[in-house]
């Protein structure tokens, strides 16, 4: 029988890592996911403000972080991890939104935590223009728990005439936007993130749901999506996870693919799992589906982009390919 990876987990309790909160894909990877895979044995350490890690050395094979700062966001790890320098065991990182390094040095918490590698789901492309180049990363599925994806109701019996919006938007006012730049020092803003998803809501037949002002939040988010047959999945820099929990929940997927949002990159096919869609040919593709919404052929679509994102993008298969990392660095 092989030896399991024996995996520290160094958090420190916080929102985000909470079954609780208005988002649970850090939670359900870490917690639940991490715990299934029969090649990994994961131990828990929440550290508070402090963690000593020298009683780690000669126990374990990796060190886990779900974060590398806590100047931005969350404070998903200790302000300080002492003896990292002294235990000779590789540490690998799911660093925060990538954006966030604009806003710290990413060089002094790499050498500060001592990371060997960093993961997450998104493109490496878009992990290294934020981040040094020669920063180990791997591309990791994080955010479909496959469990919240079963028993939604059938394509046939959802809404057909109107088409799921949600998630974050931008202001579309050039103003706002262009104060929002200022305070933010140049940075994006929501509309740079989001032009498309937001310009969808300018049209009669998109629903549009908020991140936050609906009861449909963290693991209740397939329970909003199951009420319609059609949903978009729109993001202009990079891929989110709504990219894997939207097709999962069974519905006719219009993704955002595009050269710059490196889309491609997750497998999805157009016209055979989902449609592809980008700011030139969305109206159109809508209007393909809502005059004839009774086709079987948008069924078979949905159908096709389930099977993919629960097989190939789930949070199970990201932790298959975390061990795969660290099978590489240990």
């Amino acid at each position: 029988m092989t030896k399991k990876i024996n995996a520290a987990l160094i958090y420190r309790e916080c929102p985000s890592l909470s079954p609780n909160y208005f988002f649970t894909n850090l939670y359900n990877f870490f917690f639940k996911a991490m715990k299934r895979n029969d090649e990994i044995e994961v131990t828990y350490f929440s550290g508070g403000k402090s963690f000593d890690a020298t009683k780690l050395k000669g126990k374990f094979d990796v060190i886990v972080l779900p974060d590398n700062q806590n100047k931005t966001g969350d404070a998903a790890i200790p302000d300080q991890i002492i003896g990292l320098d002294k235990i000779d065991i590789p540490v690998i990182c799911k660093p925060g939104d990538f954006h966030d390094a604009l806003q710290f040095d990413p060089n002094f918490y790499h050498e500060k935590l001592k990371i060997t590698a960093y993961f997450d789901m998104e493109h490496p492309d878009y992990f290294h223009k934020y981040y040094p180049k020669n920063f180990k990363f791997k591309t990791i599925f994080i955010g479909l728990e496959p469990s919240l994806f079963t028993n939604l109701t059938p394509f046939d019996k959802r809404i057909k005439n109107k088409i799921l919006n949600s998630g974050n938007v931008g202001n579309r006012k050039l103003l706002s936007r262009f104060i929002t730049k200022l305070r933010k020092k140049g940075n994006n803003t929501n509309f740079d993130f989001y032009k498309l998803r937001t310009m969808c809501n300018l049209l009669p037949y998109v629903d549009y749901t908020s991140t936050l002002q609906h009861e449909f939040i963290g693991d209740k988010y397939p329970q909003l999506l199951q009420k319609y047959s059609a949903s978009i999945a729109a993001s202009t820099t990079t891929p989110t996870r709504k990219y894997l929990e939207i097709p999962a929940a069974g519905c006719l997927t219009f993704m955002e693919v595009t050269e710059k949002n490196r889309g491609k990159y997750l497998q999805f096919k157009d016209d055979e799992n989902v449609i592809f869609i980008n700011e030139k040919n969305y109206k159109k593709k809508f209007c393909e589906y809502l005059d004839d919404p009774e086709n079987k052929k948008w069924q078979e679509i949905a159908k096709r982009g389930q099977y993919h994102a629960k097989n190939n993008l789930s949070n199970d298969k990201g932790v298959d390919l975390l061990v795969d990392l660290i099978k590489e660095i240990i």
